[in-house]
């Protein structure tokens, strides 16, 4: 194994913009944290406090691919296209749309202290490991700030934001679209495998009378990466976080199990909204009456040969949320879960619920919308949290005609308005209780079997003096080989 202590001394090459004082604190609470290798690289990080794990878990993320980290962060804030051109920006227009740097900002305000707390130690985690390694070349984002860790938030593949067609989008605030005008998301980009498996058996239903859990993702072998990440502040998760989120997605801790399947649930609401205009203002009708159509303009930046451009667009919203399409002569609005800091709280805090019924209150948030969840703990309870099942019969019966399409629903009628996610439902057994294996012992354990420390520990900043940056560490490069720009979603 290779174990490498995060105390660093100041590296001659200063990757900007930094401070001493910066610096300073990087540094010290570097020495809180500790990163493990195993014989297969993963990284086991060590932290005194959530905020120290945060720190390192981050930090050994941008060892293994610092690339797909900037680039999942290009794309939740709308700014691939500064990295990759005039092609992307549709893509950041979308994203625009719904993600507002003031309004991330606004919320990390707002945020409790706990949560800025690992939001501060994401940030530094990344600034350091850049600072630390100047050969290491960002293709847009040069400094990470604490609130963009909510622009990502959620952790599944290709969010909500992702079913809004490209195509049409275009056709709506572009002179022609590029390509034939869809009615949906679907084929707009190169997907990731989706629908995941899992299988949660009870108790009374093994052997050894212990509940099981089967994760199985259906995802590209590099979107994620596996870790292991443990604080003294009681957390102690292991599995698959996605590339520059801070939470485990699936795994486990010492107590609990959890996996997501994709999930059909009612998420998403469009409007046909019918648009009038008055002395050059747009307008639409709602009940009896009319409203006024919101109108605010985006800039998307983007590469060129020769430099960067600017596109700017006027773009239109009413109450329902955006403009994304038309039909006819109807303009199509949108309505969808955007909910980015409860997201994030409920993401991290279900990699600490010890039992069923604290991770049934993280659930509880109601911010997971594209998945369902399966789950089994120690105590022998297993669950399949599904909030379709429970729904209210008016729900239900919405709700299934979205199943088989995205519902366009008249946009001048007062109802059906958005009602929210329904309720969860949850199947759960019981039999006996056990203990997992102890951490120390010898023999397979968890995903893959552990081996001890065979190597000298040697802390991080004896192989900054000594020893050049290790191949494979750099922009672009994972375990196993490169990873393509622009991938990762």
């Amino acid at each position: 194994m290779l174990t490498f202590a995060l105390l660093a001394a100041i590296a001659a090459s200063v990757s900007p913009p930094q401070t001493p004082n910066d610096v300073a604190r990087w540094e010290r609470q570097a020495q809180n944290v500790t990163i493990i290798r195993d014989d297969w690289g993963i990284a086991h990080v060590y932290g005194k406090t959530d905020a120290d794990a945060v720190f390192g878990l981050i930090y050994a993320q941008a060892e293994d691919d610092f690339n797909r980290i900037e680039t999942n962060y290009l794309n939740a804030m709308g700014r691939l296209a500064e990295a990759e051109g005039e092609s992307r920006i549709y893509q950041d227009l979308r994203m625009k749309l719904f993600i507002d740097p003031d309004s991330m900002r606004a919320l990390y305000a707002a945020s409790p202290a706990w949560l800025k707390a690992l939001m501060n130690a994401w940030a530094d985690g990344l600034n350091f490991y850049l600072y630390k390694h100047p050969e290491v070349k960002p293709r847009v984002i040069r400094r990470f700030e604490p609130w963009m860790a909510l622009t990502f938030s959620e952790g599944s593949i290709g969010g909500d934001i992702e079913r809004v067609s490209l195509r049409d989008l275009e056709a709506c605030y572009g002179a022609a679209p590029s390509a034939p005008v869809g009615t949906g998301g679907e084929g707009d980009l190169e997907t990731e495998p989706t629908g995941s498996n899992g299988i949660a058996i009870a108790p009374a239903n093994t052997v050894n009378h212990h509940a099981l859990l089967l994760i199985n993702p259906h995802t590209s072998f590099f979107f994620r990466a596996e870790v292991q990440v443990v604080s003294d502040e009681g957390l102690d998760a292991y599995g698959a976080v996605t590339w520059g989120q801070f939470f485990v997605y699936q795994g486990f801790n010492d107590r609990t199990g959890w996996m997501h399947t994709s999930s059909g649930v009612d998420a998403i609401d469009e409007y046909l909204e019918t648009v009038v205009q008055h002395g050059g203002r747009y307008a639409y009708r709602y009940g009896a009456g009319e409203r006024r159509m919101m109108a605010s303009t985006i800039t998307v930046p983007y590469k060129t040969a020769t430099g960067m451009a600017r596109k700017t667009f006027t773009v239109y919203r009413t109450h329902h949320g955006p403009i994304v399409r038309k039909v006819g002569d109807k303009w199509v609005s949108v309505r969808l879960m955007q909910e980015p800091l409860p997201a994030l709280i409920q993401s991290y805090t279900r990699t600490k619920a010890r039992d069923y019924q604290a991770f049934r209150r993280t659930m509880e948030l109601h911010t997971n919308s594209s998945n369902n969840t399966i789950f089994a703990d120690g105590a022998g309870d297993i669950a399949y949290l599904d909030r379709r099942d429970a729904a209210p019969p008016e729900s239900r019966q919405r709700l299934a005609l979205q199943l088989q399409q995205l519902a366009v629903v008249g946009g001048g009628a007062r109802e059906p308005e958005a009602r929210g996610l329904p309720a969860l439902r949850r199947d759960r057994r019981r039999v006996g209780a056990w203990a997992p294996r102890d951490p120390g012992a010898a023999g397979p354990q968890g995903l893959h079997a552990r081996r001890p420390a065979r190597r000298r520990v040697r802390p991080l900043s004896h192989l900054v003096r000594e020893a050049a940056p290790r191949a494979g560490r750099g922009v672009g490069s994972g375990r196993g080989g490169p990873s393509a720009q622009g991938e990762a979603r």
